[in-house]
């Protein structure tokens, strides 16, 4: 078999190339079979109809969605419609699983992405879920007023949602409420379920509703320290006893009945808690809440399934696209290598510096304590950062719509990057100048030294990389609508708009990208390292100090029933995302350094590909 390009005329490099390009290609058809398998879950073997939607709403507003379309829904036989609504940080595809077990069921879902998150616009509101329920308003008005949807029933429309979202799923619930007092019909919302929120559950909102309410909530909720009794406890908590009393057919009760039904379904007034031994990130994944959810509905809309809720799909779809993560990232480092074969591209390809001559002496302790000084700094700043990000940044922080920064999320991380990586590269110097190039360290170790046309080449190859990275996800999507994703993990198609954000965040970032690429391939390569071994300890270093976080908050947790940061618990969650690129990135950066001998088109790389999957992933307050 002969390579499909040109390449320099070596039988090794030949070689090379033909292995990268084989593995290239098993890497795709991994990505593809996943993808159709995923797919396959998700239409429920191609008896529910997925597409995407766009909704025009008030104030020049627009929302994403996917709508899932059983066929058994008809004009003739309409069924029940869910709107599900993600929480705070999240798209329509995190919630996947619910849309996919109601689905199957005959419903007819609606998941969208809320205001300012996924590829839905900003809203005018700085408080959308409370005021637009992240757009539920406006998609609950126009399904029960359109004809267009002939096949849903318009007596039996329900929203959903998780964290944020379930505020939302409230509100909605008080807000048409009003709305059917005041026009002395029922409301248009049959029912809703509010997962993962309880801060709400007040007698002024829950007075005005008219319709069902299912209600979930974690045991183990990070962020219960705010209910009225400090824990996630629903049995006592005067939340779930309020919800339940919110029903005119309950008695006075002083301590809920997990599970039991409260109420009467069809007159409007039914009310359940269930209280999962679970986090709050993890709870809609929860096959156990997912199984109350799916009860609920079956029972307030008598859906009568084949399907009981333990008879649950959606973790199969959840591993397909897992595999499809992981066959997608892999792909990067042989897609770079068939690249460098062209002619054009192969002069970056430079020999691999010498390693640094293994530590003794007082380099030994000099290399342990800033191992531990850099995980203590990774630590020790990320939450004052984050603190302070919300100073410096404050459009974004206060959810004005502003093109100075617009990622509240992504702002704080980025400080943390810029931070950390500058006190990295000055370290590393540092080092140098007062004790490597004593020890017989030479600055032609760092693998730094490259010409302004190889730098270029190496912008262009990683720009080419990342586009083929991307290319490969819209075909994915294209054809079976599906991204690469496990639970809230997810690299996911991306809008012009984030093309425009690139140029803005990516320059900051890159600070930390190359101070961690220089880090595990000059100040961490030793000569006769163990490979493995090597890239191992770089992955922990990379994790360490934000992990040690996550370790403070949940011993504390555990030990107390309170989490450790109570004001910035949103931040802590956050790195239930982050570490996990953090322990791949120097794997990469390592991958590429042997391939280029240089620090330059790993960073760039990953850079450019991981960053454009943090824009995509957050929430975003561009101006309309």
């Amino acid at each position: 078999m002969k390579c499909a390009f040109p390449l320099v005329d070596t039988k090794y490099q030949t070689l090379s190339c033909r292995l990268s390009f084989r593995l290239l290609f098993f890497c795709m058809a991994v990505v593809a079979l996943a993808s159709w398998g995923a797919s396959w879950i998700q239409t429920s073997g191609g008896t529910v109809d997925v597409r995407s939607i766009t909704f025009p709403t008030q104030d020049g507003q627009w929302l994403t969605a996917d709508l899932f379309k059983p066929r058994s829904a008809t004009q003739e036989q309409p069924a029940p419609l869910v709107v599900i609504v993600p929480g705070f940080q999240r798209s329509k595809e995190t919630l996947s699983n619910i849309s996919i077990e109601l689905s199957r069921r005959g419903v007819v879902v609606i998941a969208i992405d809320p205001y300012a998150q996924g590829n839905s616009s900003s809203s005018s509101s700085r408080r959308a879920a409370t005021t637009q329920g992240y757009g539920a308003f406006a998609v609950v008005d126009y399904a029960s007023a359109t004809s267009n949807l002939n096949y849903i029933d318009k007596n039996r429309i329900a929203v959903a949602g998780h964290s944020a979202g379930g505020n939302a799923a409230l509100r909605a619930a008080n807000y048409f409420g009003k709305e059917a007092r005041s026009s002395k019909k029922p409301s248009r919302l049959h029912s809703v379920f509010v997962s993962g929120y309880v801060l709400t559950m007040t007698k002024k909102v829950l007075k005005e509703v008219d319709s069902n309410i299912g209600m979930s909530y974690a045991l183990y909720d990070e962020g219960a320290f705010r209910n009225e009794l400090g824990n996630g406890d629903m049995r006592t908590a005067p939340e779930a006893i309020r919800m339940v009393l919110s029903s005119n057919d309950v008695e006075v009760i002083d301590r809920v009945e997990l599970g039991k039904y409260y109420g009467d379904a069809k007159k409007r007034t039914l009310r359940v808690v269930h209280n999962e031994p679970t986090l709050h990130p993890f709870q809609p994944y929860d096959q156990r809440a997912t199984k109350n959810q799916i009860d609920y509905f079956d029972h307030v809309f008598g859906l009568q399934s084949e399907f009981t809720g333990h008879d649950q799909v959606w973790h199969w779809k959840e591993l397909l696209t897992l595999l499809s993560l992981v066959a997608a990232f892999i792909a990067i480092v042989p897609l770079a290598q068939v690249l460098m074969c062209l002619p054009f591209f192969h002069e970056i390809k430079q020999p691999i510096p010498p390693a640094l001559p293994r530590p003794t002496g007082l380099g030994r302790p000099l290399f342990w304590g800033l191992f531990v000084f850099s995980s203590l700094l990774a630590c020790f700043t990320y939450l004052p950062i984050c603190n302070l990000s919300q100073l410096l940044f404050e459009d974004a922080h206060n959810r004005n719509q502003t093109w100075f920064f617009p990622q509240r999320m992504n702002n704080a991380v980025m400080l943390w990057a810029v931070l950390n990586g500058s006190v990295g590269i000055l370290l590393f110097a540092g080092t140098y100048l007062l004790f490597g190039r004593k020890n017989g360290a030479r600055s032609e170790n760092w693998g730094v030294r490259i010409s302004f046309h190889l730098f270029m080449k190496s912008i262009l190859l990683a720009a080419l990389i990342a586009i083929a990275y991307f290319m490969l996800l819209f075909s994915v999507y294209y054809f079976f609508h599906v991204d690469y994703r496990f639970v809230f993990l997810g690299v996911r198609t991306f809008q012009p708009a984030t093309l425009t954000l690139l140029a803005m965040y990516a320059p900051l970032f890159f600070i930390f990208f190359f101070s961690n690429s220089l880090r595990v391939n000059s100040a961490m390569r030793f000569e006769k390292s163990v490979p493995w071994k090597s890239t191992l300890l770089a992955a922990l270093a990379n994790t360490m100090g934000l992990a040690l976080i996550q370790v403070i908050q949940y011993s504390s947790f555990v030990a107390t029933g309170t989490v450790f940061w109570t004001d910035d618990w949103l931040y802590v969650n956050l790195l239930f995302a982050v570490v996990p690129m953090m322990f791949i990135l120097p794997i990469y950066h390592i991958h590429f350094f042997r391939m280029t001998g240089s620090n330059w088109l790993g960073p760039i790389t990953m850079c450019f590909i991981f960053i454009t999957i943090l824009l995509s992933n957050t929430v975003c307050y561009l101006p309309l």
